[in-house]
């Protein structure tokens, strides 16, 4: 196994996430219970899961789930998807994969940390960041200049964790035709489409632009259903499909089959999901508004393009870092410092933290935080 540094996130959520008792960094929306997303299924769907045999199944996935995966892009079909136990295990087989001794890859910033801690233990890697002071702007032209002869890969994120961002659809396409032009896999995390609050920016999905783009998917996210832990790549490069494939056979080998047939039902109930999940964002977002409003002084909010979660600065002459500590230590109000979204490649704001707002009822978080602020702390 490659040797990794510690996962600055899973390591602060280990200590806070489950003893805060106020969750306000969430990176998913508000999940449902099994009873409710079985209430989504239509009567064969329902039938399977409740006669379902509990054997091993398919490395690639379920078929009936790999079909269903597929209507969700305009150029893949079943053949052309891989399921894995969520976005992590596809993320860090996808770079074993694509990436050796001697490659180059180009990683946008910030980022989920995998994203370059994986790369990083593989080869060489150059970070592009997205510019805070041009909203979060990605320069393709830096993108372009990073691009070394050998690079293999470049990986973005849109809608972009931790900052929310969502480039131009325009920008996207160039990226994809720019790799495509040097034969580079563009790896394209996309765990957060389909949450965008203006339809207008939902960018197309690098599979659709690219035979040789990957686009990364999982249940956990815009769908809110991380239990089920059903993640995929879709790809129209067969060959590279059949060695993602051989790479999973080290790693869990299959997924559960209860979560491929959950996973199944959820994505034939996509839409009514989503809107729902939207519905709730649109909702929380006033209540957020007003408490960054309240405290003008001690923040700077700015919504995000899509997704759930924003990256507010803090102005505070204690720093983020303090700032957040003493938050979840006396308040029992959890955020995720700049810290944890700092990179081995770029410069990054240390004056920022995430905010999670896709959850139910996030107005007795935001009161305790707000409560505490108004101490004086």
């Amino acid at each position: 196994m490659t040797r990794l540094p510690d996962f600055r996130l899973e390591t602060y959520f280990s200590r806070w996430e489950f003893t805060a008792r106020h969750h306000l960094t969430a990176s998913d929306v508000q999940t449902m219970t099994l009873a409710e997303l079985l209430g989504l299924a239509d009567d064969e769907d329902r039938d399977s899961f409740e006669n379902l045999s509990l054997g091993y199944t398919e490395t690639f996935g379920d078929r009936a789930l790999r079909e269903v995966i597929a209507q969700t892009y305009e150029r893949a079909d079943a053949d052309d998807v891989i399921c894995f136990a969520g976005a992590e295990e596809a993320l860090y087989l996808a770079m074993n994969v694509l990436l050796g001794a001697g490659d180059h890859a180009v990683v946008v910033t910030p980022n989920y940390q995998a994203a370059e801690t994986v790369p990083l233990a593989l080869c060489e890697v150059s970070g592009v960041a997205l510019d805070p002071d041009r909203d979060w702007a990605l320069d393709l032209d830096e993108v372009a200049a990073a691009i070394r002869p050998n690079t293999r890969l470049v990986s973005v994120n849109f809608p972009n964790n931790p900052t929310g961002k969502v480039i131009d659809a325009g920008d996207f396409t160039e990226l994809a035709r720019m790799c495509d032009e040097r034969g580079i896999h563009l790896f394209s995390d996309e765990v957060y489409r389909g949450l965008e609050h203006d339809p207008a920016r939902i960018l197309p999905q690098a599979t659709d632009l690219s035979e040789r783009a990957l686009s990364l998917n999982v249940t956990s996210k815009s769908l809110g259903l991380p239990g089920l832990r059903i993640g995929w790549i879709a790809c129209r490069d067969r060959e590279l499909r059949s060695r993602l494939e051989r790479a999973k056979h080290y790693t869990t080998i299959c997924n559960a089959a209860p979560s491929e047939v959950l996973a199944r039902i959820a994505l034939k109930a996509r839409e009514t999901i989503l809107v729902r999940n939207r519905a709730r964002i649109a909702a929380n977002l006033p209540f957020f508004e007003a408490f960054f409003a309240e405290f003008a002084d001690d923040f700077a909010w700015q919504a995000p393009d899509g997704g759930c979660v924003a990256y507010p600065r803090y102005l505070g002459a204690d720093g983020v870092e303090e700032f957040c500590t003493r938050l979840v230590e006396e308040a029992g109000v959890l955020l995720l410092p700049a810290s944890i979204y700092r990179s081995e490649l770029t410069a990054t704001p240390a004056d920022r933290f995430r905010i999670g707002i896709g959850r139910r009822d996030p107005e007795e978080g935001l009161a305790a935080f707000a409560a505490w602020m108004r101490t004086g702390r």
